[in-house]
């Protein structure tokens, strides 16, 4: 299955684990909560998801990449104590409590969350000495006689042999007492969380044409030659960097993140058109209105890649634009809820500060997250200093100071909101004038129906031509057409 299918796999076990009866008592016991194990190829994700899990689950995470650990580190040091036995004193060995049972203590005393996952990173690379510990752990829940807390479950990952020379089969009587789940590379799912979380337009545009390199992974007589979505993912995060920086990465640098000579050789190719294609067409003009004659028969008469990146470079453009509306109203939503029931900007102030770090020691905040409440944090101190310095105490005149801040507030955001349907219609604008209804056409549409960000702005925004393609187009017909033309490319 997909990443997409595993972590809702994973989250209704979680779910159906957790569950207590009347009594409080889980409904499924520890013993018969079989332990989640994810198999599948390198940077799908499988680490990724378990963070995300623990977060929207509300559970705390402890981490381990078990292969970092020995035999001792996993069940404890050896330590001798007397005991009696009969009447007669003995001396028998005990053990310290285990490194990683101790750290899901620490972890329960920091966050406060008494309930987790334990996840386990290439389980089945563990050393010889520490596999029959790690059964032990998988069927008892327990490293040597040290047990995991109560409410806490195990997840697993690994990758299958044939990436991995260190891998150990795991035999039939521990595979049985698992939750096996096999994960698959999907570049549909990928699209979709590479939209989300905003990848470098130019990957995204480079995988939509040519998406079998997306995850590939080869043995040559050279050795191991790879692409993998972490590597597509960190690349993105440094052309983002570079970007900033003036900076330029060539294939060299490529080659640093996509370890497959081919398909690094042919990124960095496509980067350099790319980066041609953006001061070409000019596609901030063109959002703000300005359609050049010349820029719309180049075009109309461009190669079908050329025609991709730059409806890519269009829609891109426009979802980073909505983005940015739907991080405003995101704001401007949770602040009014805080601004309603306190009507006092210094209590708004300590209860979001307050929330802030509690979420934040939990763990339970994503990035995104984390930058609303820094952003709202930053605005409402702005707040108190520009009501101090107008020497603003009475608390009537103080709402009606804030009454009057949010309106203002609520005004940028219709301001943005606007500017970002103008750019929508600009861009209808141009793809008219240059491609009319043809398959061009399609494809921006149908980018436009499956982007998140976008199909949230629309959801605010009126677009008639938007509704008119969508209704007059046949989608399903063409749309199967144009991807079978972009696969044999």
């Amino acid at each position: 299955m997909n990443i997409k299918r595993a972590k809702q796999e994973i989250k209704d076990t979680i779910e159906a684990y957790l569950m207590k009866d009347e009594f409080g008592e889980y409904v499924i016991p520890s013993v018969r909560q079989r332990p989640v194990l994810l198999i599948g190829p390198p940077g799908v994700g499988k680490t990724q998801i378990m963070e995300q899990i623990a977060r929207e689950c509300g559970i705390g995470l402890v981490a381990y990449t078990i292969t970092h650990h020995t035999r001792q580190s996993a069940i404890g040091l050896p330590f001798i104590e007397k005991k009696e036995f009969g009447g007669r004193e003995y001396t028998v060995t005990e053990y310290t409590m285990s490194e990683i049972v101790a750290s899901i203590y620490n972890k329960m005393e920091e966050t406060g969350l008494q309930e987790g996952i334990l996840f386990l990173d290439e389980i089945n690379c563990v050393s010889e000495t520490l596999a029959p510990a790690m059964l032990q752990l998988l069927q008892c829940k327990s490293f040597g006689s040290h047990k995991l807390p109560r409410g806490w479950i195990i997840a697993a990952a690994g990758n299958p042999p044939e990436f991995n020379k260190s891998v150990r089969d795991f035999d039939v009587v521990t595979l049985d007492r698992i939750k096996k789940i096999y994960v698959e590379p999907d570049y549909g799912v990928w699209k979709e969380y590479a939209e989300a979380e905003g990848i470098y337009p130019a990957v995204q545009s480079y995988l939509s044409i040519k998406p079998q390199n997306l995850c590939t992974i080869e043995t040559t007589v050279d050795g191991k030659q790879f692409a993998t979505p972490r590597g597509w993912d960190d690349l993105s995060g440094l052309l983002w960097v570079y970007e900033k920086l003036g900076k330029t990465a060539d294939r060299d640098v490529v080659y640093q993140y996509i370890q497959h000579p081919r398909i690094a050789k042919d990124f960095a190719n496509y980067l350099e058109l790319y980066r041609r294609y953006q001061s070409e067409y000019r596609v901030e003009e063109i959002l703000a209105g300005t359609i050049r004659e010349n820029v719309c028969d180049q075009a109309a008469k461009a190669p079908f890649d050329e025609k991709l990146s730059l409806v890519g470079l269009l829609l891109s453009k426009l979802s980073g634009y909505f983005a940015g509306c739907l991080e405003k109203a995101g704001d401007l939503e949770l602040l009014m809820k805080k601004l309603r029931v306190l009507q006092d900007p210094e209590k708004v102030l300590e209860e979001l500060s307050a929330e802030y770090e509690e979420k934040k020691r939990e763990e339970l905040l994503s990035v995104r997250g984390e930058r609303r409440y820094r952003r709202i944090i930053k605005a409402m101190e702005e707040c108190r200093r520009s009501l101090r310095e107008e020497n603003c105490t009475d608390p009537g005149a103080v709402w009606e100071w804030m009454r009057q801040w949010f309106g203002c507030q609520s005004d940028q955001y219709e301001e943005m909101k606007e500017t970002g349907g103008q750019m929508l219609e600009h861009a209808f604008d141009f793809m008219e004038a240059a491609f009319g209804t043809g398959q061009e056409m399609v494809l921006f549409v149908t980018e436009l129906n499956s982007n998140f960000y976008c199909v949230e702005f629309l959801q605010e925004y009126e677009c008639a031509r938007y509704y008119e393609y969508n209704k007059n187009l046949l989608f399903d017909d063409r749309e199967s057409d144009l991807l079978r033309k972009i696969e044999k490319r």
